[in-house]
């Protein structure tokens, strides 16, 4: 009597053994003709090569740029609106961090920060 641990293993060998293709394969080749030598592969032209990965970056790097980084923007809830500015003696112009976290309060992403923004031009998309 067989057990049911090996019936089970015997079951999984025999679809892996038809799975993998145990059974010897031959290749389909017409009588008189010689079987075909190793495959060539063409070669590739870089300019078009390059183009498609910058293109491809492009549409990738794209969406990046404009993703809102503040996920409280323009809600009651939103830290980055609480600004604080110092007022310098001696006729100075004021100083306040609404400069860097405005943009980001606004919902804006990289591209609207003010020194990240023009760095983002570099990038393609």
């Amino acid at each position: 009597m067989v057990s049911k641990k090996s019936a089970a293993g015997l079951a999984a060998a025999a679809g892996a053994a038809v799975l993998l293709g145990a059974g010897s394969a031959q290749a389909a080749t017409v009588p008189g003709e010689a079987p075909a030598g190793p495959a060539t592969l063409t070669r590739t032209d870089v300019g078009q090569a390059l183009n498609g990965t910058t293109t491809g970056l492009g549409y990738g790097i794209a969406p990046i740029k404009s993703l809102r980084l503040d996920p409280w923007a323009k809600s009651s809830a939103d830290f980055l609106n609480n600004g604080a500015v110092l007022q310098p003696d001696q006729g100075l112009p004021s100083v306040g961090t609404g400069t860097l976290t405005g943009p980001l309060s606004d919902g804006g992403g990289i591209k609207d920060l003010p020194l990240a923004g023009g760095l983002t031009g570099l990038l393609p998309g």
